[in-house]
């Protein structure tokens, strides 16, 4: 299914600010669908006038859908639906005297100019499925009234506003909590849940007869905060849009917004949306909080690598038996590796490592600690991208374990050569090789019977860690590789 702004390219001749508009109304009208338990269709007239071309479509939360099938792409004539066609020539919101029949459901339409820069460009069809007969409420009656007037400032092209570009699809709805305020910025009418709003944060009374902004500046605990919900609530009474903003009162944190009411331009109230958010942001700071202790946690892991791995050079340093020594320069090696691992996961909120940049400082740590002899570089080609831990540390390990062994083993003592670590990255799976220029494997000896400890633990986190099996052979043109294939399936 084309998105919105692509049925406008290929079928119409809009662009630019008018599509960009046309954009934000269809940000705001759930909105719209909800108060007027209807849905809406955004309805494009195509080059001629004889046809309409549906662009966007919404269905109210409140009331059962006129539209169950989808009718996005959809053309009418203007001899199947006249009213379309009387709202672009006419510039008002017409109302079609007796309802319709769709899919064996009685609709009403009625047809809503959509007006930009003193032009209509486009139509918006409110369908109201009449199966279901409503009883009129101060709830409803409240609900059809704000819509009313809210459709009318998109006929007369003042809703939405250009300037509000951001926030709507964050916006509280109207099932959330809603507040009819009179010219008077007094309060006409609250619904159930947004008086529980106001009750949350500490209002005792009813909310009707209440001057709003006064009662919310009240609430309010941060001064600044206080004063700014009062001013927006104020500036809607003046004809002022502003996005929502979140206030904190009494423990609970709601958000609020305010939208004028002005149809055909005259002082009709103003429109205010609550929502509570306590709860989410009570998830959220606990969220917080413990992806703060898991960091600390990797922090202190890697702290105490490090002081094992102190121990151990420092034990290194004392040891007479060369043998012994060059072990524990290479357990340093792999417990540095480790710890380096767990030094990223202590800035990392989503326990996801970038292996490129963790590759990267560990490569150099391991050809400065190469033996004397060798004059190797090592380097890596290609993109690890970002792996979960699980993956990340056993990777770091082996590819270490690999690097060193290429270093140490690859090359004759004073020759140039050069060990390369590549990666190579699909949706499914990640292809790693570790390829050096030197002597290749020596006659009569086999790698996968090897009794050194590196290759050992090669095989062991290859196979237990990372589900899948280590590959060394002759390199094309020469040298040495060691190939790793893993599974990025469900990871």
């Amino acid at each position: 299914m084309s998105t919105l702004s692509e049925l406008l390219a290929e079928q119409t001749e809009l662009r630019g600010e008018a599509v960009e508009h046309l954009q934000r109304v269809v940000a705001e009208w759930q909105l719209l669908a909800d108060m007027s338990f209807a849905d809406f269709l955004l309805w494009v007239p195509l080059a001629g006038g004889a046809e309409f071309l549906c662009i966007a479509q919404a269905r109210p939360t409140t009331a059962p859908t006129a539209h169950p099938e989808d009718i996005v792409a959809a053309r009418v004539t203007t001899a199947e639906s006249p009213q379309l066609r009387r709202a672009v020539v006419e510039g008002r919101i017409c109302r079609e005297e007796y309802p319709r029949w769709h899919l064996e459901v009685p609709v009403r339409r009625e047809t809503i100019p959509v007006r930009f820069g003193g032009s209509v460009i486009a139509v918006l069809s409110r369908d109201t499925n009449l199966a279901m007969p409503r009883v009129p409420s101060p709830l409803e009656i409240a609900y059809l009234g704000s819509a009313s007037d809210l459709c009318q400032m998109v006929a007369d092209g003042t809703f939405p506003p250009s300037a509000e570009t951001v926030g709507a699809v964050t916006s509280p709805r109207a099932g959330d909590g809603l507040v009819r305020l009179d010219a008077h910025g007094l309060v006409a009418y609250a619904s159930p849940n947004a008086l529980s709003a106001y009750h949350r944060m500490g209002h005792a009374s009813d909310l009707v007869g209440v001057v709003l902004s006064d009662a919310t500046r009240d609430l309010v605990h941060d001064p600044f905060d206080a004063a700014e919900v009062a001013a927006r609530i104020d500036g809607a009474l003046d004809g002022k849009h502003s996005l929502r903003m979140e206030v904190r009162a009494r423990g609970a944190v709601m958000l609020v917004r305010a939208l004028p009411l002005r149809p055909r331009g005259d002082a009709a109230g103003a429109l205010v949306l609550v929502r509570d958010v306590t709860d989410l942001r009570r998830r959220d700071m606990a969220l917080l909080s413990k992806d703060a202790t898991i960091r600390e946690i990797h922090h202190r892991v890697k702290n105490n690598l490090q002081t094992v791995a102190a121990l151990l050079r420092l034990q290194a340093r004392r040891t007479a038996i060369p043998e012994a020594r060059i072990a524990l320069a290479e357990s340093v090696r792999r417990v540095n590796s480790i710890a380096l691992v767990h030094e990223a996961l202590s800035v990392s909120v989503a326990e996801r490592v970038d292996l490129d940049e963790l590759v990267d400082k560990v490569l150099p740590a391991i050809g400065d600690g190469a033996t004397a002899e060798s004059r190797a570089k090592v380097r890596r080609e290609g993109s690890f991208g970002t792996l979960p831990a699980a993956l990340a540390t056993p990777l770091v390990l082996v590819l270490t374990e690999l690097v060193h062994n290429a270093l140490a083993h690859a090359f004759d003592p004073g020759r140039a050569g050069e060990v390369v670590v590549s990666a190579q990255r699909s949706d499914t799976t990640l292809d790693v090789v570790v390829g050096d220029d030197g002597r290749g494997i020596p006659d009569g000896i086999d790698l996968e019977r090897s009794a050194g400890l590196g290759l050992q633990i090669v095989r062991t986190l290859v196979d237990s860690e990372l589900g899948s099996a280590l590959e060394v052979r002759p390199r094309p043109g020469g040298g040495t590789e060691a190939v790793i294939r893993l599974s990025l399936r469900g990871r």
